[in-house]
């Protein structure tokens, strides 16, 4: 199949978050865009049928069951798309419920993000070829980087690239909060990398708990990370309870980071 007609696209989640960058981003292109959001199910059959393409845009912990709803009413020839942080259980979900060309989709930026240029797209080809073209396009013709994995490849690197991260950060978060230092107090003594740090926590912290505390649960390659990182904190223990400052500097020196 080839996709040259005009496309109609239905964003589950298009009202907010991802999901409405992803919906204003293609009525960018001229595409006709309807979405629906929370507690508006009962519009998937509807809207499903009328579109040729879906992108399931909810919070991770919804997504399966989204997709579970909206899968029997796609035909062979639409796309059905997601835009999960996680691959390996929504693309299998898709392929599951669905008969038609399946597509998982990862930008790995947030919805503030009004250039792409430079910016990476992870895309995860899962069944059908008519529709990746068009989806290669949308992003390759605005200068974004686009990458192709396996859902597989995707969640692992993810697990290094998000759950790394965000253990450090909500860890980081989490200490503070024992520490019983007011926020006020610690900015008088802080230095930029912690302000840029903090920024991070109150990210994390106070605007979506529920999406990272997604991220590191639901990914299946969490539990390994975090005790790679678990290991590696309780060897700098051991240098600090025995003050070896030296073998933490050799210990540092010796890491291959480049």
């Amino acid at each position: 199949m080839s996709v040259s007609k005009e496309i109609r696209i239905y964003v589950i989640g298009g009202t907010g978050g991802m999901g409405k960058w992803f919906a204003d981003f293609l009525r960018s292109k001229g595409h006709t865009v309807r979405v629906s959001g929370k507690d508006q199910d009962a519009s998937i059959p509807a809207f499903a049928a009328w579109a040729d393409a879906v992108v399931v845009s909810v919070p991770i912990n919804g997504t399966l069951e989204t997709i579970r709803k909206v899968g029997p009413h796609m035909r062979k020839n639409d796309l059905l798309m997601d835009l999960t942080s996680l691959k390996q259980e929504p693309v299998r979900k898709m392929l599951e419920c669905s008969g038609s060309e399946v597509i998982g989709l990862h930008p790995l930026f947030g919805p503030t993000v009004h250039d792409l240029k430079g910016e990476n797209v992870v895309i995860c080809p899962a069944r059908g070829k008519g529709w990746l073209p068009w989806v290669r396009g949308l992003f390759l013709e605005d200068g974004a980087h686009l990458v192709e994995a396996t859902p597989e490849k995707h969640d692992e690197m993810m697990a290094y690239v998000q759950v790394l991260t965000h253990l450090g950060t909500i860890v980081t978060g989490l200490t503070l909060e024992d520490s019983g230092i007011e926020p006020k107090e610690l900015l008088r003594f802080s230095t930029p990398a912690f302000r840029t740090r903090m920024a991070a926590v109150d990210k994390v912290f106070r605007f979506n708990p529920r999406l990272y505390g997604d991220i590191l649960a639901l990914n299946l390659n969490a539990g390994a990370i975090a005790r790679a990182f678990q290991r590696n904190v309780s060897r700098v223990l051991d240098f600090i309870g025995e003050k070896d400052s030296e073998g933490l500097t050799h210990w540092i020196k010796d890491a291959k980071m480049e």
